[in-house]
């Protein structure tokens, strides 16, 4: 592969940045570190909200950048500024949480980089997550209401994101068709084998890497991404350099430029090293 000149990098967390165990490598610690230190932007670019990422990326020295909830706002934490924000207007959240109660799923709704769930929900989280890392992860970083329903409706206002966790396959096969049929406007994908995640049209990955990009004076072909997951697959197409981790869904390595390790190997501190670093 022809030598880029990458000035930013775009790291999807879960599947891609952090091993299965959720965890933050020193390996990958140290190659993030070493392309800081050339002056390379580097950023969590995830579908977690910004309360959701983890404390010792966030703030990791030398990251500055954060790309949150699907694209749908980008912040520059050393400002304490959002550069970038497409939410979800009430009129469609408040329809798509109409469409989504009818299944067995875990619902939550993000506001201002916050996760917000029902609390009796949060209390059986293992019938709808079966992974100890991402029951740790959910129970941690989400805030337990009575009603997210009513939540949604008292506020009456935009939203960075909403997130189902399913039950069962046959409910979330049946949820994405019946959104998909009458939300046109809201972007759904699913990062997790289980969950429908729902944005603004214009909240994705790709498209708020590339503005951020604009905003910095770095050009598409000058930025790197590695992805996993559905929500992936266009900033992964979009970058100068796509990099799809061997664990990565079929879709996503289409669209790559090339494949690297798994996240269990360091796969995306690995590519970093090859392509950027040597």
């Amino acid at each position: 592969m022809t030598k880029r000149n990458i000035r930013m990098i775009g790291l999807d967390l879960d599947g891609t940045l952090l091993d299965s165990n959720k965890v933050f490598t020193e390996y990958s610690r140290d190659v993030i570190s070493r392309a800081l230190e050339r002056g390379v932007i580097v950023l969590p670019a995830t579908g977690r909200p910004a309360s959701g990422v983890p404390k010792e990326v966030m703030e990791f020295p030398g990251i500055r950048y954060a790309l949150t909830s699907n694209g749908a706002r980008v912040l520059d934490m050393q400002e304490g500024k959002v550069l970038y924000e497409r939410l979800i207007p009430y009129e469609d959240g408040a329809g798509l949480l109409e469409i989504l109660k009818k299944y067995d799923a875990l619902l939550e709704i993000y506001y201002e980089g916050i996760g917000y769930a029902n609390r009796r929900d949060l209390e059986m989280v293992e019938r709808y997550m079966p992974s100890a890392p991402m029951v740790d992860y959910i129970r941690n970083t989400r805030r337990p209401v009575e009603d997210v329903f009513e939540m949604c409706y008292r506020e009456r206002r935009p939203l960075d994101k909403i997130q189902a966790l399913f039950a069962s396959m046959e409910d979330k096969r049946a949820a994405f068709a019946e959104v998909g049929e009458k939300l046109p406007d809201i972007t759904i994908c699913g990062a997790l084998y289980n969950n429908l995640e729902a944005n603004a049209k214009e909240a994705r990955k790709g498209l708020a890497l590339v503005k951020l990009g604009e905003l910095l004076g770095i050009s598409r072909k000058e930025i790197m991404a590695c992805g996993d997951g559905s929500n992936d697959i266009e900033m992964v197409r979009e970058a100068g350099l796509g990099v799809a981790m061997a664990n990565a869904i079929a879709e996503v390595k289409e669209a790559a430029d090339c494949v690297t390790l798994s996240n269990d190997e360091d796969g995306a501190a690995k590519a970093i090293e090859e392509y950027v670093l040597k």
